[in-house]
């Protein structure tokens, strides 16, 4: 049995009958059909979810400090919605090694619960990143070691997709997940939730 697990911090898709992962397929359908074939490896919606924090290998007897610390990075957050909105590309459309979806909040409350967990768990040996925080959900990934020309085609035709607001997420708790990689895709499980103040 392994003394660490791979681990991260994020809010998951709300479960079905929302909307919102039968619109997420939708616009991933509409990618897969206007990128260059075969270039692209998709998230599926079952997959996707907003990565507050990734925290790598963990040694098991640490968990229970992370989840103390998850705890109190919470406290006195309440619930809030989370706005699904509009097609980027990472670092840009010229040259696009990431596709994602938007997310936005009122009163920036998402980036006010992201620096909360920082707060909480930088200190126990897990720094912050230096990249600033962009919520998003990653809808694929470029391929590497595709030929410029290909890689120019990618950002044209995402650019091209008009995607506007695919719905509206609740907010309700936030989660600490194990990620075991595997041939046929990631498995995650939750190891934990904490649930925002009512």
């Amino acid at each position: 049995m392994s003394d660490t697990y791979r681990l991260f911090i994020a809010i998951e898709l709300p479960p079905a009958p929302s909307t919102l992962r039968p619109a997420l397929q939708s616009t991933l359908k509409a990618l897969q059909q206007a990128v260059p074939a075969n270039t692209v490896k998709w998230v599926q919606p079952d997959k996707m979810h907003l990565t507050l924090k990734f925290l790598g290998d963990v040694p098991t007897g640490q968990i229970s400090a992370i989840e103390s610390g998850l705890q109190a990075a919470i406290t006195g957050h309440s619930p809030f919605m989370i706005e699904v909105a509009n097609l980027g590309c990472f670092p840009n459309f010229s040259r696009p090694n990431v596709l994602w979806i938007g997310l936005n909040s009122p009163n920036n409350h998402l980036r006010r619960l992201r620096d909360s967990i920082e707060q909480q768990i930088a200190p126990l040996g897990y720094p912050t990143e230096d990249r600033e925080f962009r919520p998003h959900l990653t809808l694929g990934r470029v391929k590497r070691d595709l030929a410029k020309p290909i890689i120019g085609k990618i950002g044209q035709a995402a650019q091209g997709i008009s995607v506007g607001k695919l719905g509206d997420w609740p907010c309700e708790s936030v989660r600490l997940m194990r990620s075991e990689l595997r041939p046929e895709g990631p498995v995650y499980t939750c190891i934990a939730e904490k649930r925002l103040n009512s």
